[in-house]
This record gives structure tokens, sequence and C-alpha cells, in this order.
């Protein structure tokens, strides 16, 4: 166990930066940990909800399922988005109640739909047909919503393909719904997680608004929207105040779904990103050849082990270390498996004091978001990503 001592156990009220960066700097780490700020989730969630006004907020559970942040959010009176039945346990064994449970997941275990049905969770989501018919058998006369596959959006973590069906299959999927004895009630989509800019999402609204309204004209009693995740955090680029940002996507929402008497919203990464920081560690730095322009730094945390965004470069972390007066120079980072693809930033190295040295402190800023749900097994032996909560 990490040897520590809270410095805020007495209720200090200062920025959720310095109280983690602080906390941080005054303990012992024997391994990668992640600190996550309480205050930060309920400020975050609060700000999203001022933006949102009348939409419910389903935080997306997956992007962290930590115990402390969703008692937080429970008692905030978030709803919660599933991906799994683990997920559905979890929110109920902390005081959530069913009807606020979401199975957002399209693609799902008949079994884990039935646990979920008779648990109280009546509203699931869909992109195909066998889908509703596990549905209709395990968790019959249930609420739906079909997921639609949407186009590229500008979105640093873009979510296409995998999930969603064409909009020309919605309709037919809603008809097939009826016929199983389930309730089409709305549209779900989602526009890539780190969707900077709210205007970013104009285009993929004009969209679903055109499957939302063909449906209603033709007889489908569609009263619900969900309009997924997206919502940004912090990572060097600016970014519009979470309040800002929200309110002009409801804007955008409200002038284009005429009928929507329920919306939904999902963000996980825009809740919780900047709730938390990595306390981590240079194991290494070295250079491969004498006229290497690039330092290679290797840290003791990778993309095994909780840093999997930094695939392709897509979300750009920012690094804070004890030498912030010395001159910097670019650097390749990596991780400290034997994977050759556990490369984090080397197509757009990252600038670090030069003289950085093995032992050295590194924090990692605003990464309370899909890092210790991503660190689940001891690859290469490297243990999760620890979590400590102040």
């Amino acid at each position: 166990m990490n040897a520590y001592v809270n410095p805020f156990a007495g209720g200090e009220a200062v920025r959720s930066s310095d109280r983690i960066e602080a906390f941080i700097r005054s303990a012992q780490f024997d391994r990668p940990t992640l600190v996550l700020d309480r205050e930060a989730v309920a400020r975050q969630f609060r700000a999203l909800k001022s933006g949102l006004g009348r939409a419910h907020i389903h935080y997306a559970v997956k992007a962290n399922p930590a115990r402390e942040v969703l008692e937080v959010l429970v008692n905030e009176g978030s709803h919660f988005d599933a991906a799994s039945r683990g997920e559905v346990e979890l929110c109920l064994s902390l005081g959530a109640h069913p009807e606020d449970i979401s199975f957002g997941n399209t693609v799902k275990r008949a079994s884990d739909i039935a646990f979920a049905f008779h648990a109280g969770v009546r509203l699931f989501a869909a992109d195909a047909e066998e889908e509703l018919e596990k549905l209709a058998e395990h968790a019959p006369g249930a609420e739906v919503y079909i997921r639609l596959l949407v186009g590229a959006t500008g979105a640093d973590w873009p979510l296409s393909r995998k999930f969603g069906c064409s909009p020309e299959m919605a309709e037919p999927l809603m008809a097939r719904a009826i016929e199983l004895g389930l309730k089409p009630v709305g549209l779900s989509f989602h526009v890539g997680s780190q969707t900077r800019q709210a205007e970013m999402w104009r285009e993929t609204l004009d969209q679903v608004a055109a499957v939302w309204a063909s449906a209603r004209a033709n007889g489908f009693a569609l009263n619900m929207i969900n309009i997924g995740g997206g919502f940004p955090a912090f990572y060097g680029e600016a970014i519009e105040p979470a309040s800002v940002y929200a309110a002009h996507v409801m804007q955008m929402v409200e002038a284009r779904f005429e009928g929507a008497e329920r919306i939904m919203a999902e963000p996980g990464r825009g809740m919780v990103a900047e709730a938390g920081m990595i306390a981590a560690e240079v194991l290494l730095v070295s250079k491969k050849s004498a006229d290497d322009l690039c330092r290679w730094v290797y840290l003791d945390i990778g993309k095994f082990s909780g840093l999997a965004e930094t695939m392709d470069e897509a979300i750009r972390y920012q690094f804070v270390t004890d030498r912030p007066h010395e001159e910097t120079g670019p650097c390749i980072l990596a991780g400290p498996s034997c994977d050759s693809a556990d490369v984090l930033y080397e197509k757009r190295p990252v600038q670090l004091p030069v003289g950085l040295r093995a032992g050295d402190r590194i924090i990692i800023r605003n990464c309370g978001a899909y890092t210790s749900s991503y660190s689940s097994v001891c690859f290469n032996g490297f243990p999760p990503l620890d979590v400590v909560v102040i």
C-alpha cells in the first residue's frame, strides 16, 4: 500500500489541480497512481448540468468506475449509462435507482439483459435485429432506442463503424421492435470522444434530426433523444467552459428535435478527466545513437498500464516535472513493457527538461478518464494502475 498523508483532511478549499498536485508532491508512491478529487467531480457535474438544463445526465461509467466517483454522482442526482452487467451491478450497489440506468451497449449477452431487466432496468440500446430479438426474449416490453451510425465529426477519438446502424435501417428496426412487443422510444448517436468544439456537433445533429423527423412522420411515437458523449477535457488545446459548451449543444438539440420530451446526455471524459492526475516515475533516459535528435524517456506507465488512449497519439496528455526552470528538448515517450507498441508519443515528441533523469517524478495531468479503467491486467507483470481518492 502506498504511504501518504492527506493534506486536505480539513477540507481546505483550493483549486482541484492544486489539491491533486500538492497531494502527489506530499506522498510517496511505489507504483503509478491515479489521484482523483471528489470535489472536482461534483463541480463538473454541476457545470455540465447547468448547461444541459432539462437533459438527464447519464454518466458513462466506463470512463472511470471508481466507487467514490459513482457515490459522488449518485448524491448529485446523476443517472448512469452502463456498458455491462458489472457496471449495472456496481451502480445499483451504490444506491442508483434501476430506472436511472440505461444499458447503452448495443452488444449484450442474453443473460446480462435478463439480469438487468429483473433488477429493474427498463431502457436498452440496440442497433441490430438480433439484439432486438434478445431484448424481446429477456426484457419483454422494455423501452429501446436505436443507435445510429454517424460520419466523421472531427473528434480526437472517433467512435465510428463499430456501433450503430445506417440511417435507412432505423425505421425497419423500430417496426421490428414493435412486432416483438418492445417500445421503440428514441434514437441515440455519438459524435466521438473529445469533440473539442460544440459547433462540431452541428452536421451530426442535422443527420440524426432528419431520421427523427421521418420516423415521427411515419407514425413512430419517438419521445427520447440520447445525444451520447463527446464532451471534451483540457489536454493543452483551448476548450469552452463545460457549462457554455453544454448549453451550446443543447441549443442546437432543442432546435432540431420536436417532440423530444426526454433528452439524455452521456458525458464520461468530460465529467472526470480533469478530476485526476497520475503520479509516475522516469525509469530511463537514453539516446539510440550519438547524433540522435530526440532522447527516449521511459516511464513506469505505458499503453498497457493506463495510457491506452495515446494510441495513434490521439489524446495528448500534459506532463509536469520537478524541473520547471530547466531548458527543454524533444523526447520520445515510451512505457516500460517489453512490447514495441508501447510507445506513447513519437510522431510529435514531447518537450521535457534536458536534465531529466531516472528516478524523477512525472505528474500527468487531466487523466481521470479512461486510465484506471483500461489498466486492468498485469501485462509483463507490471501491476494495474493504483487509485487514490481525496
